[in-house]
């Protein structure tokens, strides 16, 4: 891309640089990007050069101005970051590999600046400082924090090294997910015959023609295929809990667990690459790990605790998983299976779902047409109203990036608006990368011009990757897509329903990021209460309810194989606790040698010797989630006796439920980044967290 900035009229006409207010992704184009951004980055460091020139330690005169200018470049990067998300393109790529170096380097200049940080030590000492709220210090102190994890203090050839890593890591972390991206949609099995597809739900059976037809098999059908099976979740993990055919699935298992591990796309060098550069930055700043360097901005106080609290939920769920693994074994035995006496990593997900069939006559497929989306949204916006006293209302009319996007609206008691939401829910495997996420458009603030308040409402972006509608029938949901749903609608909640006016600390923003699954998860137990699951469960053709005896079914289930499930976390957040605080990029061990030996206490079965996870973790070498991904766990403590709170009103006591919601709403939802999570936490609970809630609900306590 060669575009470049010849007259002012260029960028006054680009719609990236618009600054504030909805985007308008009917107009945005990927040629837009480079001569936005390289406007956009000359104007903001001139700002910050004249704003360090002139500093006035004083609210007013650091922080307005301050949030004033990385308000515009979020905005502006923010756009441009979600379209890599849900509408990834080669031009799109290029344009932001050529920009992100520059926007970069001005986070590295604006969180290295010796006199905005003098500034708000200043700040912190001066006269205004017992004047100021407590979401006010809040942000002070964690900026002076920040500025010190940034290297601040660095000088010379440390600085200059420190920034190098900077730049270097924030390259690798996008080639790492576009990676993931193009080996997932490399991959694709084709089936024609019915043998092939013995076992294969109706459902998978529609979206893999739907699949075949798109590419280009015109006359493909349910019925007749050809059938496409991909690596992408929604037609993956049916394949491997439907299909009869064991060579299939093995097929198939190894595809995914092989991802990005050769060839062009291959991310191994990569891991090693970041591994290296974090434990490197780390020691710059006087860390003796990037899992400490990580921590000190934390709710956990130190890794041991992270490490106390994994291996307690361990030793909790290990003999229940040992157990789980050899009731699979019994039941496919009785079954008369082959593969009894062998049974291997790609017969699990198929055999689970037999066990759970026979042992709670409950097939996951048959729940799918009580889940229609439109009518799951209903629940899940009746709930809303239930629980914080909001109402949601469609909204659309807005410019989208895909015709399948929706836009609603929250409002209060009152009915005035009080924030907003897009809503990407399907998959889309040519373009938008796995998994769901919530993500900010705009943060509320409370800013004044001229003397007038002008209050900007928050703007959040749920994103899912669920079943889309096939051969005209809507998106009929499997149940673990609607606690997806619920998961990250509560992550919107957090950022909606904030009461903090000051963009560093509303919403999600200034929440330690182990806390800040508090909502998400909270919300998820929502889909097993009656009230909340009637309203939405109804067959999308007879408008029938669910029946009563799936209803008890599902509840029966909802601990089946939790200690497998709680082991496969655990794994997770160990390896990457591992990696980050103990791993020596120059010792005799590679990274996937790391994870085998935490697999060693952490698996029933042992991965396969060619199976690199790893390459395909975005989590930790993409994401924010380096050396954090036990704040799943940790914030599933405090979930799980958050919802405790509810229980304990009586669930089904309405009087009960709306005062114990509102509180939640005035606490865990309207504080955002204001106060400490657990200032908040014991605000609404009236205590700390306890652990005996989450072993509980998950069928695992003593």
């Amino acid at each position: 891309m060669t575009a470049t900035l010849s007259s002012a009229t260029q960028t006054a006409n680009n719609p990236l640089l618009q600054g504030d207010g909805l985007p308008p992704f009917d107009r945005i184009a990927p040629e837009h990007v480079v001569p936005a951004m390289t406007a956009l980055m000359a104007d903001l460091h001139e700002q910050l050069t004249a704003l360090e020139q002139a500093i006035t330690p004083t609210w007013a005169g650091l922080v307005n101005p301050l949030q004033r200018l990385t308000d515009r470049l979020s905005w502006s990067w923010g756009v441009i970051s979600h379209l890599m998300g849900v509408k990834n393109s080669p031009e799109l790529r290029q344009a932001y590999e050529q920009v992100q170096p520059e926007v970069v380097k001005f986070s590295i200049r604006l969180g290295q600046s010796a006199a905005i940080y003098k500034g708000y030590v200043a700040l912190r000492d001066g006269a205004e400082w017992k004047t100021l709220d407590e979401a006010q210090q809040r942000i002070i102190t964690a900026a002076i924090r920040d500025a010190e994890l940034s290297g601040v203090a660095l000088e010379g050839d440390a600085k200059e090294r420190f920034n190098a890593i900077q730049l270097e890591m924030a390259d690798l972390g996008t080639k790492f997910s576009n990676n993931v991206l193009d080996a997932t949609k490399a991959f694709y099995l084709t089936l024609t015959q019915k043998d092939e597809v013995a076992g294969l739900p109706a459902s998978l059976l529609a979206q893999a023609a739907q699949a075949a037809r798109m590419e280009g098999a015109e006359d493909a059908t349910a019925e007749n295929g050809p059938w496409r099976f991909t690596l992408d979740y929604p037609s993956y993990i049916p394949f491997l809990k439907h299909s009869r055919r064991r060579d299939l699935r093995e097929t198939l298992y190894r595809a995914q667990i092989t991802r990005a591990s050769e060839g062009e796309y291959d991310n191994q060098g990569a891991i090693a690459r970041i591994l290296t550069l974090r434990k490197e930055m780390a020691a710059l700043l006087d860390f003796d790990s990037y899992a400490e360097l990580s921590l000190a901005s934390k709710m956990a106080p130190n890794v041991a605790a992270v490490e106390g609290l994994l291996e307690s939920l361990r030793e909790s769920s290990y003999d229940a998983a040992v157990a789980e693994l050899d009731d699979l074994r019994a039941f496919a035995k009785e079954q008369g299976a082959a593969e009894a006496d062998d049974l291997q990593l790609w017969d699990v997900q198929f055999w689970s779902e037999r066990l759970r069939e026979a042992k709670y006559e409950l097939n996951a497929e048959e729940l799918r047409p009580y889940f229609p989306l439109n009518q799951v949204l209903d629940g899940l916006f009746s709930l809303a109203q239930r629980l914080f006293g909001v109402q949601i209302t469609a909204a659309d009319g807005v410019a989208v990036w895909h015709p399948d996007v929706r836009y609603f609206q929250v409002a209060n008691e009152a009915g005035e608006a009080i924030a907003y939401f897009f809503l990407d829910p399907y998959s889309r495997p040519a373009e938008k990368r796995g998994g769901a996420w919530m993500d900010t458009c705009l943060d509320r603030s409370l800013r004044t011009e001229d003397g007038e308040s002008i209050l900007r409402l928050p703007v959040a972006y749920l994103t899912c990757n669920q079943s889309p509608p096939v051969d005209g029938k809507p998106s009929l949901m499997t149940f673990e897509e609607v606690t997806t749903l619920f998961h990250e609608f509560g992550h919107g909640l957090q950022h909606m329903l904030t009461r903090v006016n000051y963009s560093f600390a509303s919403g999600i923003n200034g929440v330690e990021w182990d806390a800040v699954e508090l909502p998400s998860q909270f919300m998820e137990n929502w889909c097993y209460d009656r009230p909340t699951l009637f309203s939405m469960a109804m067959h999308y053709e007879t408008g029938e309810p669910l029946p009563e005896a799936y209803y008890q079914k599902l509840l029966a289930a909802k601990t089946f194989m939790s200690g497998s499930a709680m082991l496969r976390q655990l794994h997770f957040a160990l390896t990457d606790i591992e990696l980050h605080h103990r791993y020596q990029p120059d010792g005799s061990e590679t990274p996937h040698d790391v994870r085998l030996r935490i697999a060693e206490k952490t698996t029933v079965l042992p991965p396969l010797p060619e199976d690199r996870f790893l390459c395909a973790f975005g989590h930790i070498f993409a994401g924010g989630y380096a050396a954090g991904y036990y704040s799943y766990k940790w914030a599933e403590v405090l979930s799980a006796d958050a919802f405790a709170a509810f229980e304990e009103a009586g669930l089904d006591d309405e009087g009960a439920i709306a005062q114990t919601g509102r509180r939640f709403r005035e606490t865990v939802l309207a504080l955002g980044g204001g106060q400490h999570p657990m200032e908040v936490f014991k605000a609404f609970r009236g205590r700390e967290p306890d652990t005996k809630p989450l072993l509980r609900h998950s069928g695992l306590a003593a």
